[in-house]
């Protein structure tokens, strides 16, 4: 027989479990510092216009949120670091003996994946309009005279506010010459 001497001890194991389950917020600190990473670095190898007029460019809100995420991933690892700890939920509207609705999750994203597939076909108002109803009766809504209508509406009133006024081009689909 043949002892390996690289194995860790069990009583190191639970150790290191324990420090680690004492301090799981840490992972949201690396979340953050991944995210803040990923956005500085899209931001600051993103094309600008040379005609670009004024101080405040496409590249300055990319840049501050990214440097905000780096700087709350690091100043919520020195709180989990020196012994902060998040508090439990307690609010009297969640029994947290009650298992997670994994039914309405997985429906949800799938009303999100949907819209994202169909957004370019059929352009955001139709796509928009699916996805405001889909949501809606994903989370109980059942009033199939009028939902469907306020989510067209919703819809429509969205693309016409980032598509006309405020510039920010959406897939408009068949719709594209009505609109």
């Amino acid at each position: 027989m043949t002892t390996q001497t690289t194995d860790i001890p069990p009583a190191e194991r639970s150790e290191k479990r324990s420090w680690l389950r004492e301090h799981s917020e840490l992972g949201v600190c690396v979340l953050l510092l991944v995210l803040g990473v990923l956005v500085l670095t899209d931001a600051l190898t993103m094309d600008v216009d040379i005609a670009q007029r004024g101080p405040v460019g496409p590249k300055t809100v990319p840049v501050v949120v990214g440097a905000g995420l780096l700087v709350i991933a690091a100043l919520l690892a020195v709180d989990v670091l020196r012994g902060g700890r998040g508090q439990a939920e307690s609010g009297e509207d969640v029994d947290l003996s009650e298992p997670a609705d994994w039914r309405t999750v997985l429906l949800l994203a799938g009303v999100f994946l949907g819209a994202a597939v169909l957004i370019e076909p059929l352009g955001f108002p139709v796509a928009g309009a699916l996805l405001f109803w889909g949501a809606a009766f994903t989370l109980g809504s059942r009033r199939i005279d009028r939902d469907p209508l306020i989510a067209a509406g919703l819809a429509l009133v969205t693309y016409v506010v980032f598509n006309n006024l405020l510039g920010v081009p959406l897939p408009g689909g068949p719709l594209m010459g009505v609109l």
